[in-house]
């Protein structure tokens, strides 16, 4: 039988389908290789004189072309993606070809330039479009209309005139444009963990995590639900993506959960928000901790030490929640006999614990650039691999390749959007003007109007975008205002990405809960207010930090250490109060232990950490604290409905 209008055979369309799904397979793989061999200096080696910004053109040709072809248009149309992809990728090819005469000559902006710039732009915002969805398209069309237009508008946010072409070419070939140091950092350093990642999944790395995790945590109290907090959080931290991060992980551990007595709606939760928190775990932070480095101009050290109290209590909190809520359900750990003996997890997780080491060494030790040492890393990994399982290594190298270069469209695409708007801001002044603005917010309701401001809009921008992609668009637009308005450059970059981060779990477009209820079988909308509710020191924490840098290692031990104690006794109250619905009789006790916490967790914003007042709120905290729980805890199991 055939198709009216095709004159083929069956047989010769399945060969035609299977040589173009062949043909994706080998762009996508191509993506990933490109970038490792730019990171091992293979072009330099082979006597290649390649500007950066050349490779940068050329990696991103490729991303908008994979990115049409495998989110193809329907039936013969897709054809088009072909054509259409073919062209993006000549325009920034031609890019690559002619920048190093086009930098001796800027002052000439005919067709020659303007023309495929403008093809290579228009790719960019469809391959983004199919693959990360229409509101970031979106987004980055509305600043290239601002760039062309935005001398139309009205007040502060009138712009400079730009031509039409000078504009377009800035975006097009300019350093701070698409092929600058988003594209830089996406294309080397998150490039390199994004192999990793895939490498380690591919060696066993998340079966050995799963087993490791279930050796610990699998027989204590609530126990598949810590495994999960234990498992997401490890692999998060390396995967980029929450929403990756429930996929892997949740189809193991949210089974296991609703099996031991959690609501369906619960382990979703659970293993969104123990997901979401991997994005902001030290040491790699979904590969973020790179980006900020180079944002502020400061060592990646800095970064790690700043991020890890805020995550140490994340995890904590949740980790206290989740136990306050299993001793009030009734719900035990798994049987021992049933679970991985702790020896035998530990001595089959070489695939993960090896190549960490690896990883530890040459970036803090050697000191060498973080996507260099994730492919060292990676190297490791698959070397290990080779020696203990030598016929399936080779098979191995396309799953990387593939798995790599999937991951990494999206992201390309993404940095390519915050050069979009990186680049729009710098030539038209718009990022002066919405400081200001956000400036005259702080003037009328104070800094925390502000706070508050800039989390609202950092969580409606940061809907449904990477992890990377959140930090650097959301960062770019507000953080100069809260700097402007005396909050710590480090404060404020972590203050934006733990909100942007929560866009993932807050309704009504939580992708990441909404993922792990898809998996659970649960309600929506009930798995997003429950995720809420388990990641409140998320939406509460960056306020405290925002005030008292003490939170991020920025400070004296004394102020360090009071900062610590008022964070952890609020969090533990507040775990109580959240996780155990009877808790105190549920009345007029249980609001009043969530005054309580908030006073003491807020304690060292309001006053300097080191001062007399916080320390007494402190020492005082900590038999308050220890009272309320007790008197708290509920003797009996309070079962509630699955759904």
């Amino acid at each position: 039988m055939t198709e009216p209008g095709y004159t083929g055979s069956v047989l010769e369309r399945s060969v035609l389908v299977k040589h173009s799904n062949t043909l994706r397979a080998i762009l996508v793989a191509i993506l990933p290789a490109m970038g490792v061999l730019w990171l091992l200096d293979v072009p330099r080696k082979l006597g290649w004189v390649i500007i950066t910004e050349q490779y940068l053109a050329v990696i991103c040709g490729v991303a908008c072309l994979v990115g049409l072809i495998t989110a193809p248009l329907r039936g013969r149309l897709a054809v088009l993606d072909w054509i259409f992809g073919l062209a993006t990728l000549a325009s920034w090819g031609w890019l690559a070809w002619n920048y190093e005469a086009w930098l001796l000559d800027p002052i000439n902006r005919g067709p020659g330039k303007w023309v495929p710039a403008a093809i290579a732009i228009l790719g960019v915002l469809e391959a983004t479009r199919r693959q990360c969805g229409t509101v970031l398209a979106a987004l980055a069309a509305a600043f290239l209309a601002y760039g062309f237009i935005g001398w139309m508008a009205p007040g502060i946010f009138e712009a400079a005139y730009l031509a039409p072409a000078r504009y377009i070419l800035y975006i097009y070939n300019d350093t701070n444009g698409i092929p600058g140091l988003v594209m830089n950092v996406g294309a080397t350093q998150i490039l390199g963990f994004i192999v990793f990642g895939a490498t380690l999944n591919a060696v066993g790395g998340s079966r050995a995590m799963t087993d490791l995790a279930l050796s610990t945590m699998g027989h204590r109290r609530g126990g598949p639900a810590k495994v999960a907090i234990l498992a997401s959080s490890l692999f998060g931290t390396l995967s980029g993506s929450t929403v990756a991060n429930v996929m892997s992980t949740g189809v193991v551990t949210i089974p296991m959960m609703k099996k031991s007595g959690f609501p369906a709606r619960y382990a979703a939760a659970i293993e969104a928000v123990a997901s979401n928190g991997g994005q902001i775990a030290p040491p790699v932070m979904g590969a973020t901790a790179f980006v900020i480095a180079e944002f502020l101009q400061v060592p990646y050290t800095d970064v790690v030490a700043a991020a890890l109290l805020p995550a140490v209590f994340y995890y904590f909190l949740l980790y206290r929640m989740v136990d306050r809520y299993a001793a009030a359900n009734g719900i035990e750990g798994e049987a021992r006999e049933t679970l991985p003996r702790f020896r035998d997890a530990l001595i089959n997780s070489w695939p993960l614990l090896a190549p960490l080491a690896v990883l530890i060494w040459f970036l803090f030790y050697l000191g060498y650039s973080p996507g260099k040492a994730a492919l060292y890393s990676s190297g490791a990994a698959f070397l290990l691999f080779a020696v203990t399982n030598p016929r399936e290594a080779l098979r191995k190298i396309p799953v990387i390749l593939r798995e790599s270069g999937s991951t990494l469209i999206p992201i390309l695409l993404v940095c390519a959007i915050a050069g979009i708007i990186i680049g729009t801001i710098n030539v038209t002044g718009l990022g002066f003007a919405l400081t200001l603005a956000l400036g005259k917010v702080a003037a009328l309701g104070g800094v925390g109007a502000l706070l508050l401001a800039t989390a609202g809009i950092a969580i409606v921008l940061g809907v449904g975008m990477p992890t990377t992609g959140v930090y650097v668009i959301v960062s770019v637009l507000l953080a100069p205002a809260l700097v402007r308005q005396g909050i710590g450059e480090m404060s404020a970059h972590l203050f934006i990405l733990y909100f942007g981060l929560l866009s993932m779990l807050t309704p009504p477009v939580a992708v990441a809960s909404y993922s792990a209820a898809s998996i659970a079988g649960s309600d929506m909308w009930q798995t997003g207010v429950t995720g809420v509710r388990l990641a409140i020191v998320a939406y509460l924490l960056p306020f405290i930090f925002a005030l008292n840098p003490a939170l991020l290692m920025d400070g004296t031990w004394l102020q360090i250490a009071v900062s610590c104690v008022t964070v952890a006794m609020a969090g533990t109250l507040l775990a109580e109060v959240l996780a155990n619905r009877r808790a105190y009789g549920g009345g007029g006790m249980r609001l009043a232990a969530a005054i309580v916490s908030v006073i003491v967790g807020a304690s060292t914003a309001i006053f300097e950490p080191a001062s007399l007042p916080a320390i007494a709120i402190a020492a005082i905290s900590v038999p308050v604290v220890w009272a309320f729980t007790r008197l708290g805890a509920s003797p009996t199991p309070v079962k509630e409905p699955a759904a």
